[in-house]
């Protein structure tokens, strides 16, 4: 009798960084350990790059340097900012990296995991917006206009997923997946079973409950949500999805989105700009030929671009 030889499995390994959790898949488990080197790296380096919560990081020094003329910056820092720049372009200024000042203003000023509640908040203006930073990518250096600060959050840990899975696949050549706090990439050559990924309501712990189970064999998938990443101040509740035109929490319909793309980095940028968008999103990402699921806060699921059905028994 012939017996087909076993699929192999794909190794996972979960952990949790800047208050969120970490999944790394790899379809040849033997090359883990090397992958979660790869891996760790390329998360070091972003948090050097754009951490507004540890002391000496790139973004604070630039933001240090509002209106003062071009600081000198990594290659990681060009490409963070250029790939930021980027999704404040395709989602015309609903993704905004210049909302750093609203964050603060509304408490979002340390770890989420250590903001008190009750702050008061301060004056809160909208978003100055894009156009006068000026990235020099090849003499590595940006300049941003007085009163103008950053905040990378809306793109740099979505763009960490991609520069992390990328490398794995190239230098290792095994299908990865990077799953960071629900920014997701896949890349390399796709596992016998596909990758398979559940869609939870919160991506801050890896013990949520999985509400929809999909394939993906390529690309990237990123959810944002409204109900997670909040607190309270000034007797509000607030979450970290800023509207540029106000400043403040986006009054979103929506309690998550969820976008599939080609680079997780262009998924966030329209999972993110989704929330803004409100119901204009049901017209807007169909237009960019986009698959996403959206969800609105009485639960009811609307599904756009082909995001399939539920499996059964997924």
């Amino acid at each position: 009798m012939e017996t087909s030889p076993a699929v192999q499995e794909p190794g996972l390994e979960s952990f949790s960084i800047w208050s969120t959790s970490v999944v790394l898949g790899v379809s040849d488990p033997s090359r883990m350990s090397e992958a979660r080197a790869i891996l760790d790296q390329v998360l070091d380096d972003v948090e050097q790059a754009a951490s507004r919560f540890r002391p000496g990081t790139e973004i604070e020094t630039i933001n240090a340097a509002a209106g003062s003329g071009p600081v000198a910056i990594s290659p990681t820092m060009v490409d963070l900012l250029s790939h930021a720049l980027w999704a404040a372009g395709i989602t015309k200024g609903a993704c905004d990296p210049t909302v750093a000042d609203s964050l603060v203003a509304l408490g979002y000023d340390r770890d989420i995991d250590d903001i008190e509640p009750g702050a008061d908040v301060e004056r809160v203006e909208k978003a100055p917006g894009i156009a006068g930073i000026v990235l020099d990518s090849g003499a590595a250096t940006v300049s941003i206009p007085a009163g103008t600060h950053l905040d990378l959050g809306a793109t740099a840990k979505a763009r960490a997923a991609d520069l992390a899975a990328e490398r794995i696949a190239g230098e290792l050549g095994v299908g990865v997946l990077v799953d960071i706090g629900g920014d997701l990439r896949v890349a390399g050559p796709t596992p016998p079973n596909s990758w398979r990924i559940g869609v939870t309501a919160s991506a801050r712990s890896a013990t949520n409950a999985v509400e929809e189970v999909v394939q993906i064999t390529s690309g990237g998938v990123a959810s944002s949500s409204s109900v997670v990443r909040t607190w309270s101040a000034g007797g509000e509740r607030h979450h970290h999805i800023i509207d540029p035109a106000t400043g403040r929490s986006a009054e979103s319909p929506f309690s998550l989105v969820t976008v599939a793309a080609p680079t997780c980095v262009e998924a966030n940028a329209y999972s993110t700009a989704a929330m803004v968008w409100g119901d204009d999103a049901l017209f807007e990402l169909p237009q960019r030929s986009l698959v996403a699921r959206i969800v609105r806060h009485d639960g009811t699921v609307e599904r756009l671009g082909g995001w399939p059905e539920p499996q059964e028994n997924a």
